[in-house]
């Protein structure tokens, strides 16, 4: 498949383990009853891609570690430059030298590291990414958007040219258009929109109620080739790059990867569909 691969530039970006966050006092659920749980961010030693999405005690786990900058300026260029699947490493502390792979993008930027490395991070420790994929196009599909993706994780993503101007992608689930909640305001090219997932008997009868972070979905009706909207006979592809919430309109988050307005991306289900499977990182189902 044709892309503009040649032309992405690859820069050094990076930020810093962020420091665990907590929402300060309890915070309610759908049901009145109240919370105080693990929040985001930090070094989280037992969950990675490849992991489920539901059941933890965490609201919005992100996995593994999250990174981010204390300047806005650097911190905004870390959010939009580094794509899924770059490659990042680690350049202070106990850990040095460590490699692992970007995963996610959420209220920090999630990378995955390997067991021994985790153990050996610290709060505060340089990471920095080898940020290439903004920009990437199909050239021979220019009414379908690529986001958020490395040229590596394009690869591996088993994208098949069917003819009529169209793709097939295979995803691990299809997720209705009317599920999608909180993060529809932001652009296409910025962190994550969430699934919602208040209505558990809904999630259980459409199939939904065993998503691995790191799966990839299909988003019927939504069309986020640029911003994110409801349009019927619309596709976009997404990532689970977060755990679930008890938060009313959220849950785990979408990160976009592919999107046409026109449907011109197919799909079909196999569960094998996820970014630890695909990468060789995290746990995935194969392990």
């Amino acid at each position: 498949m044709r892309t503009n691969r040649e032309q992405l530039v690859e820069m050094a970006v990076g930020g810093e383990v962020w420091p665990p966050t907590l929402r300060g006092g309890f915070r309610a659920n759908t049901k009145g009853d109240a919370f105080n749980l693990m929040g985001m961010a930090g070094v989280v030693l037992n969950a990675r891609v490849g992991d489920p999405a539901y059941g933890w005690a965490a609201d919005h786990l992100e996995p593994a570690v999250s990174i981010r900058n204390r300047q806005d300026g650097p911190e905004h260029a870390l959010h939009y430059l580094a794509c899924i699947g770059n490659r990042a490493v680690v350049t202070s502390g106990e850990a040095k030298g460590a490699w692992g792979v970007v995963t996610g993008e959420h209220a920090h930027i999630l990378v995955d590291f390997e067991p021994d490395a985790l153990e050996r991070m610290c709060v505060g420790d340089q990471i920095l990414i080898r940020a290439i994929g903004m920009g990437l196009e199909m050239l021979d599909y220019p009414d379908i958007s690529v986001r958020k993706m490395s040229p590596e994780l394009f690869d591996a993503l088993r994208i098949e040219e069917i003819g009529g101007g169209k793709i097939r992608v295979p995803v691990a689930a299809e997720i209705p258009g009317y599920l999608m909640g909180s993060g529809a305001e932001l652009g296409a090219d910025y962190v994550d929109q969430d699934l919602t997932t208040n209505d558990r008997e809904s999630l259980a009868a459409l199939g939904l109620d065993n998503l691995r972070i790191g799966d990839i979905l299909a988003v019927r009706d939504h069309d986020h080739t640029v911003n994110r909207g409801y349009r019927e006979g619309a596709i976009t592809i997404g990532l689970i790059n977060h755990g679930d919430s008890f938060m009313t309109g959220h849950g785990p988050g979408v990160m976009d990867l592919l999107s046409s307005a026109t449907g011109d991306i197919e799909y079909y289900i196999d569960p094998r569909a996820n970014l630890a499977d695909y990468l060789g990182i995290g746990n995935p189902a194969s392990r």
